[in-house]
């Protein structure tokens, strides 16, 4: 029954009385009316429903609302699935919840909560992702509320590889028990493959809450609510992909390059997925059945094995060419075989975590395996093991140009390992044992920190070198197709102009038609001193600043570990320069930038 129509009817309720109720009513949340509805119903079944309506409503004021709030803080969108998954199992349950994207969570509202979960990835070197830069700036200022009555849990989410694992999850837990929060459940550190213990723990979880909240609500009752509908959503996941279509692996890259890159062409037909640009293609892969039999030959197994994987008994080649990650080395991984063979070369290394953490990220497995020859057993080696996860490409079209194709360009890992050639797990599957015409699984994973403006009129400036030029190939063909008005200014750099310019005819194509405005390349090896794309940057410093004043939008792609921090550190000299700054007032301004999304970041 709609409020406006209570008037209409024989109500108990007087004019004044509808008026504020009305009143209270609009300015309230489909959940937060849901557990007034439960909270009144609960006085009326009391012995104390004559009370009047002023001191039910003080009551309610004086303590925070039982319901479960769920904030995520994702970069790439696993913190944001995990987050998702949860809010559908509370509500499933029966327990009033909402879920926010950290950028729109105010912190302040902590202090009107009573349970919080938030689910944290982490960025770069320990830092917060993008959409939650500014919440994690305020849980440490001096504006951060006192948060008593207030219950919380956090999964962190995480790649044990890297030295600050899960720091964002481990600094909101510190930030919320600081200002006098209790944590309802321990915080959980999660790795790579993470989906398992995090379905656990979800569960865990929500059975406490819902008793907690259950044992809270003495006058009012937890209302079921409907579980609404995430933006974007397909039948289609990282957990149910679609079999695609691969159309078409094209190198890109010049016969004398260093250099192997593909322009890959998916076909979507009939999948019903849809991206936008910014976005990322998750890639479902198998490995190379020669590279599983190298592994087996080396721990002294024959593949026919039988192990337990999900449920379900297979071979133990089946098992490394589907279900495991066979490539890349890591530090647990490492350690645990030092442990297994007695190398005293990786013996050495794990007691050092920076050695350790370079020879992982630049060792795959069989080189592991390789440093001294044990022989195991198919639960050992399997239990050295990570799960095969996804891996994430930027995806290389709009939409609106290629319709029901996804385009990406994807640099192959292939490097020498003394007479043998090691390859990259997904990248050599695309462009090496996947044929045109085979099956791959695939999935949208949507990215809303990396995403054009919604003015068209806006300036963007676009910094991509090498594959890092991929999503904003997405980015101009979408603004073309849009017919936006604003200003599209590119830097690309690589190695050589002949043979290394990634989509040269078509940025021609565009610079020609006046859809780019301007394009700078910076190619490294033309000339005896190398130059960079923030060298040419700095070169346009004065260019760069008036942009930027003209309310352009700043995005970077690509190497997280030397580029963006070089770019970083190129666009703070500029504002320091021409916007007359000191440094930590030129820092200031570019961390702005970063919270008004005006400097996006989707590095790796």
């Amino acid at each position: 029954m709609l409020l406006k129509e209570l008037s209409a009817l024989a109500s108990p309720l007087n004019d004044q009385q509808i008026g504020q109720l009305q009143q209270a009513a609009s300015e309230l949340s489909p959940q937060q009316l849901a557990w007034v509805s439960g909270y009144f119903w609960g006085i009326s079944q009391t012995s104390g429903a004559t009370q009047p309506i002023n001191q039910a409503a003080a009551a309610v004021s004086s303590q925070p609302a039982g319901k479960l709030s769920i904030i995520f803080a994702s970069q790439t969108g696993n913190a944001k699935g995990v987050a998702e998954a949860l809010k559908e199992e509370a509500a499933a349950a029966g327990i009033a919840v909402e879920l926010f994207d950290a950028s729109d969570y105010k912190g302040k509202n902590l202090a009107k909560e009573t349970h919080v979960i938030i689910v944290a990835s982490t960025n770069g070197e320990g830092e917060a992702p993008d959409n939650a830069i500014e919440l994690h700036e305020f849980l440490q200022s001096k504006k951060a509320p006192k948060l008593d009555n207030l219950h919380y849990g956090v999964i962190g989410l995480g790649d044990s590889s890297y030295e600050f694992f899960c720091q964002t999850g481990k600094d909101f837990d510190a930030f919320l028990s600081k200002q006098g929060a209790t944590p309802f459940i321990e915080r959980v550190d999660l790795d790579v493959d993470y989906e398992a213990p995090a379905a656990e723990w979800r569960k865990q979880a929500l059975d406490k809450v819902k008793e907690a909240l259950a044992s809270e609500a003495q006058s009012a009752q937890v209302v079921q609510l409907p579980v609404g509908q995430a933006a974007h959503t397909s039948q289609y996941s990282k957990q149910n992909p679609y079999t695609a279509t691969l159309l078409t692996s094209q190198k890109i890259t010049g016969r004398d390059s260093g250099k192997d890159v593909r322009h890959i062409e998916i076909d979507l037909d009939g999948s019903g997925l849809t991206y936008q640009p910014g976005d990322a293609l998750g890639v479902w892969f198998e490995n190379s059945p020669e590279l599983a039999s190298a592994i087996l030959k080396q721990v002294g197994l024959t593949g026919d094995e039988v192990v337990e994987v999900d449920g379900d008994s297979i071979s133990l080649q089946k098992a490394l060419v589907e279900k495991y990650e066979i490539t890349s080395a890591n530090p647990q991984l490492v350690t645990q075989y030092a442990e297994l063979s007695g190398s005293k070369k990786l013996e050495k290394l794990a007691t050092d975590k920076d050695k350790l953490r370079q020879y992982s990220a630049n060792t795959q497995v069989i080189d592991v395996l390789s440093e001294k020859k044990a022989k195991l057993t198919a639960e050992q080696l399997v239990g050295l093991l990570r799960r095969l996860t996804p891996r994430l490409y930027s995806i290389a079209s709009s939409q609106s140009e290629v319709d029901e194709e996804v385009h990406l360009t994807v640099g192959v890992v292939e490097y020498q390992q003394g007479d043998e050639t090691r390859f990259g797990g997904a990248s050599s599957f695309l462009s090496h044992r996947l044929e045109e015409g085979g099956d791959v699984k695939v999935f949208v994973e949507h990215n809303n920190n990396f995403k054009l403006p919604q003015d068209d009129n806006a300036p963007v400036i676009m910094i991509g070198p090498g594959t890092g030029i991929a999503p904003f190939r997405s980015f101009v063909q979408e603004r073309d197709n849009r017919d936006a008005e604003g200003k599209n200014w590119l830097f690309f750099g690589d190695r050589t102009f002949t043979q290394d310019f990634l989509y040269q005819v078509e940025w021609q194509k565009y610079l020609k038609s006046g859809i780019v405005n301007q394009l700078d390349v910076a190619f490294s090896r033309d000339q005896q001193e190398k130059v960079y794309v923030q060298h040419r940057i700095l070169e346009h410093s004065a260019q760069v600043w008036q942009w930027l004043q003209d309310g352009a939008y700043i995005y970077v792609c690509g190497d997280a570990t030397r580029m963006a921090k070089d770019v970083h550190e190129a666009l703070i000299c500029v504002v320091e320069q021409h916007g007359q700054k000191t440094r930590e007032e030129a820092e200031q301004f570019v961390n702005e930038l970063r919270k008004a999304k005006r400097y996006q970041r989707d590095v790796y």
